[in-house]
């Protein structure tokens, strides 16, 4: 099996050379924010990659006593806390360490490609956390966020439930006011990640539940905290909260994470408390589920960079006909391949990362490229990481089938990143519907003014042909956008709907396109006076703009097709 091993090259490039980060307002340096990254990478291979294998042969069990998770979790948990790598992007004022958001998603992404299932247990949490710090009140913060901050308590979110699943508004959960001012939650959430486990002394959950009289749908649902354990007046853990797993789920992957089924109040009172406002549920949910979906992207990045490193460090060993594996035309064109994908994926998510910094500052632009972008990192990352896996184990033959090389894994573990925090298929709607035509495509075309600076740079006049390509496809994209426009005029809101998931696609691959192309042309210019090792990293990423294009560019072209020449309406077809 080949070791772990993290492009840093890369990584520094998208961080310092692309996005910048040195250029903040946390008092750091390249050199301090660089130190940092490689003290995770250490930490990460030392310490989080070998609970990978172990974590999901053993997997979880559900006891008398709870979910049990895999003995060398324990370990790698207790050292991410002792060593403030939770507290890592966060205030002083709660116990953190202020840094970038890029550079946190960074290391967030090492973690996740080393061990998926293990990096939800504290991932989870900061979600949680995060929602309680920015609505909860002041009584809440104090009392929730010191012990989630020191890994003494975990936390999840509860939103899906067994007739509800995508359909939220659907829930049936309900919250029945208490004389204390509290509620008591009776109910069953279902598919809730890290929902219980022997990791932390308790589980704050936060759950969408109706108060009596609510309104139906979405509108109706509230968020409370429902902690496993009741709390007593001096911060401690107090009597058990009737917060039962119930049942943990048997996965194609993630075998280290615990997917519970979660009953509250069956057997005794479950006592919960409302957060924020009634009725404000799902936007103070949302806090959440937007972090879990820019994380389920990095999911598809994080694995399938890793897996392409580990794949060609094996098809340099590994000898076939006479030769190592990478220098066979199929093996390196897929390689290649993997590559500029993978790297494609990072330019996309540390680029969207960096703009939550500029939107804290107040950037209005950043704030809704944020918005466009969250569903294409979600769906585009997690569908083109898995494909990534697939072409890592079609590369490693017969042993990728097997176990032995632990590559079937990466495939394993990133298909559920295109399903749960909402399917790719409900993410593409959000983007057509939600980011695209409910504001007329003002942010989507703003972007597009950013390709056309990117394509007029003098370094790109050297990529005409894919220049052209990013141009033809651009074209397309209005064409398209015309075509959803009257059917939307003509009431046809599930033809455009219908062409939501390949329209997704097509902007993953022409957002990705451009990034890799601003990595080139800043390639270009520092070929002068670069080192021979450095010109080689430089041309390497050349390159990544070119295979990209050749490959997946390229499909942009059927995909515009089956968009705009596909006369029959798909809608009235039978299935």
């Amino acid at each position: 099996m080949a070791n772990y091993k993290t492009d840093l090259n890369d990584v520094h490039f998208n961080l310092f050379d692309f996005c910048n980060i040195q250029e903040n307002d946390f008092g750091l340096g390249e050199a301090e924010l660089k130190d940092i990254l490689e003290q995770f990478n250490k930490f990460t291979e030392n310490e989080i990659f070998p609970t990978r294998e172990p974590g999901d042969h053993i997997g979880v069990k559900l006891t008398d006593k709870g979910v049990i998770v895999p003995e060398c979790f324990h370990k790698a948990n207790k050292a991410f806390y002792d060593n403030g790598w939770y507290a890592l992007g966060y205030d002083e004022e709660i116990g953190g360490m202020p840094s970038p958001h890029a550079l946190k998603i960074a290391c967030s992404s090492m973690a996740i490609g080393a061990n998926v299932g293990f990096s939800m247990y504290y991932g989870l949490s900061q979600g949680a956390m995060n929602v309680i710090e920015k609505v909860g009140s002041k009584e809440q913060k104090d009392l929730y966020i010191p012990p989630m901050m020191i890994g003494t308590w975990g936390g999840t979110m509860c939103l899906t439930e067994p007739e509800a699943g995508s359909d939220v508004g659907n829930a049936k959960t309900v919250a029945t006011p208490r004389e204390d001012g509290k509620y008591n939650i009776k109910g069953v959430k279902i598919f809730i990640s890290s929902g219980d486990s022997d990791l932390y002394d308790n589980n704050i959950h936060l759950v969408l539940a109706r108060t009596p009289g609510a309104p139906e749908g979405t509108k109706g649902l509230s968020l409370f905290i429902v902690p496993k354990n009741l709390i007593n007046k001096d911060g401690t853990n107090g009597a058990f909260n009737n917060v039962r797993c119930t049942k943990i789920e048997e996965k194609m992957g993630i075998h280290g994470s615990a997917t519970c089924e979660l009953t509250f109040g069956d057997e005794g009172e479950s006592v919960g408390e409302l957060i924020g406002k009634e009725f404000d549920g799902m936007t103070n949910m949302f806090i959440m589920m937007n972090e879990a979906r820019l994380l389920c992207g990095l999911q598809g990045e994080a694995q399938a960079n890793l897996c392409y490193m580990m794949t060609e460090q094996y098809a340099r060993e590994r000898k076939q006909f006479g030769a190592e594996l990478v220098h066979l035309p199929d093996v390196k064109r897929t390689l290649l391949k993997m590559r500029s994908t993978a790297r494609g994926l990072r330019a996309l998510s540390y680029y969207t990362a960096n703009l939550f910094d500029k939107a804290d500052k107040g950037d209005k632009e950043a704030e809704a490229e944020i918005a466009l972008f969250t569903p294409i990192c979600k769906a585009f990352c997690s569908d083109e990481g898995f494909n990534v896996s697939v072409d890592a184990i079609q590369v490693h033959g017969g042993y990728g089938y097997c176990t032995e090389y632990g590559i079937e894994q990466f495939a394993r573990d990133t298909k559920i990143a295109t399903i749960y925090e909402g399917t790719n298929g409900i993410q593409a709607i959000d983007f057509i519907m939600r980011k695209i035509l409910k504001d007329n495509a003002k942010t989507f075309f703003a972007v597009g003014k950013k390709i056309q600076n990117t394509m007029n740079k003098e370094e790109a006049k050297q990529f005409s042909h894919e220049i052209s390509m990013i141009g033809k496809s651009m074209e397309m994209s209005e064409k398209m956008l015309e075509r959803f426009s009257k059917l939307m005029a003509a009431k046809n809101t599930n033809g455009v709907l219908s062409y939501a998931t390949d329209f997704l696609s097509y902007c993953g691959n022409l957002v990705v396109s451009w990034l890799l192309l601003e990595h080139a042309c800043i390639a270009v210019n520092k070929m002068d006076g670069a080192s021979e090792e450095e010109k080689k990293f430089y041309q390497s990423k050349i390159n990544d703009f070119k295979i990209f294009c050749q490959y997946q560019l390229t499909r942009n072209i059927g995909l515009g097709n089956s968009v705009l020449n596909f006369e029959e309406d798909l809608t009235k077809m039978e299935v």
